[in-house]
């Protein structure tokens, strides 16, 4: 189908859908110079372990649920792993195996994935590795992927947006030596900071309601960061750096300042660019990621924003999914006297581009309504399986007027172009999650490193949570070379 005639469709659905939208959203949220900034930073713990004589490194992890004061005077209903909401901070070399073990102690079952994080499918922790409450679940995996910014969060059949968005995340921080010799700032929690932000809405009652939605899913009329509403971070060095995770059910951020500052993004969802990016926006959708360094002069008072998103749907849709909304997030609070920070790290470390001729199968995946290529998810059946060690093209489309995202587990991809032209500087670096806009082709090539395992599946789905939640999700095996299927749109690069 003609570009044109595909993006006057796609208008013409969305204005069919909004005459009769039973997602009505939230009306514009404009926060801008109305926050108080009151609330000191939480920085997450960083998480203890043990290391076993076998050389394992052990993390105890325990799902519950708790209080948090999110507004004065007033406690709210939250879930966290080791505490009340959210959860710590876990860190471990490349090349060390872990184990991480996973008690539930909620009343109801959970999972917990790793998102972005290139191991077994049967240690993934997707929806079909429930762990009752009660039991515990424990893990392990060799760590052999570059330093990252990763996550966890629950992925429980049917219910994910709603265990996650009471709390259930958590930042992963995989360090490798070629980070470590770079010039960065990585003091954790004064140079190198956690950024988790998540949109929340309180009732009248102050519990976390999820009442206002629009296409997308729920929207928050608050920002949370780090599990706290209108924080300040108090900044001792000249250059600070920002671990920045969109832990939001639905709603994408486009990250700027409000003096609209510059700043170097040098690393995005699976690890560092090869060359750090000058920029003054960075637009993530729900489970990205990004870490941007950003310069502070002694004495000075900035405002980390988000505004003017960019879903790529008509201005009626946007407003309806928080895509006209202007958010203050974070301030950034210099101090009389810096540490200078020697930041200067405009050479990050290479990456091996993979290009078309290395794939060997191409795959089209169709984005509409909550399904992939027109099917829903069904537990316990596997869509596709791919072959260990092989490299495929996965085009992703979505052929609706409204927005949608794609994710893939165990795996991280490159975006080979948009729409027939290279990906800016923030999506040309490794991947696992992206925004997909309505009627644009997002072609994908990523090399499957898994061993072989017909027991297990990944998944790939939409990262709005409703939508996954909703059945917007399939799943695939990894298998021995031959044996790969070539459905769901599969074909060979040979024909």
């Amino acid at each position: 189908m003609p570009r044109l005639v595909a993006v006057a469709l796609a208008s013409l659905l969305a204005v069919t859908l909004t005459a009769c939208d039973p997602y009505p959203g939230a009306g514009v949220i404009d926060t801008v110079g109305a926050v108080r900034f009151d609330t000191a930073l939480p920085i997450p713990p960083l998480a203890t372990s043990t290391v076993t004589a076998s050389g394992t490194r052990v993390f105890d992890l325990t799902a519950r649920a708790g209080s948090t004061a999110l507004v004065d005077g007033a406690e709210t209903t939250t879930w966290g792993y080791n505490g009340d909401y959210l959860g710590p901070t876990l860190v471990a070399n490349r090349g060390e195996t872990v184990e991480v073990d996973l008690h539930n102690e909620l009343a109801e079952a959970t999972t917990i994935h790793w998102h972005g994080m290139l191991l077994p499918a049967s240690e993934d922790g997707g929806p079909d590795s429930p762990v009752e409450p009660g039991a515990t679940w424990k893990p392990s995996w060799t760590i052999d992927q570059p330093a990252a910014t990763l996550w966890y969060h629950p992925h429980p059949t049917g219910e994910t947006e709603r265990q996650a968005s009471m709390g259930l995340a958590g930042m992963f921080i995989v360090r490798d030596e070629a980070e470590a010799a770079l010039d960065l700032p990585r003091q954790y929690g004064v140079d190198d900071v956690p950024v988790i932000v998540q949109d929340v809405r309180l009732d009248d009652a102050n519990q976390l309601s999820r009442d206002a939605r629009g296409y997308i899913g729920p929207i928050g009329d608050q920002l949370a960061v780090n599990g706290a509403i209108g924080p300040y971070f108090d900044v001792t060095t000249s250059a600070v750096r920002l671990r920045l995770l969109n832990g939001s059910a639905a709603r994408t951020y486009n990250f700027t300042f409000s003096d609209a500052r510059g700043f170097s993004l040098i690393a995005t969802d699976g690890g560092l660019l090869d060359t750090s990016a000058a920029l003054t926006s960075v637009q993530l959708s729900p489970g990205e990621r990004a870490e941007i360094v950003v310069p502070m002069a002694a004495g000075e008072t900035v405002v980390l924003r988000s505004q003017d998103v960019d879903l790529g749907a008509i201005d009626r849709i946007e407003e309806r999914n928080a895509g006209a909304d202007s958010l203050d997030v974070l301030e950034l609070r210099a101090a009389d006297t810096l540490t200078t920070s020697s930041f200067a790290a405009a050479e990050l470390v290479p990456i091996d581009r993979l290009a078309l001729a290395d794939a060997s199968v191409h795959r089209r995946f169709v984005l509409n309504d909550m399904r992939i290529n027109g099917m829903a998810m069904q537990g316990g059946k596997v869509d596709l399986s791919v072959a260990s060690g092989s490299t495929e093209v996965w085009s992703v489309v979505n052929s609706m007027g409204q927005p949608h995202s794609f994710h893939v587990h165990g795996v991280s991809f490159q975006i080979l172009s948009i729409d027939g032209s290279p990906p800016p500087a923030e999506l040309s670096g490794w991947k696992d999650t992206i925004l997909t806009r309505p009627s644009v082709d997002y072609e994908l090539i990523m090399t499957f490193t898994s061993k072989p395992d017909e027991q297990h599946a990944f998944m790939y789905h939409c990262h709005l949570l409703s939508h996954e939640d909703a059945g917007m999700m399939g799943s695939f095996t990894v298998v021995a070379p031959g044996k790969a299927t070539l459905a769901q749109g599969g074909m060979s690069m040979g024909g």
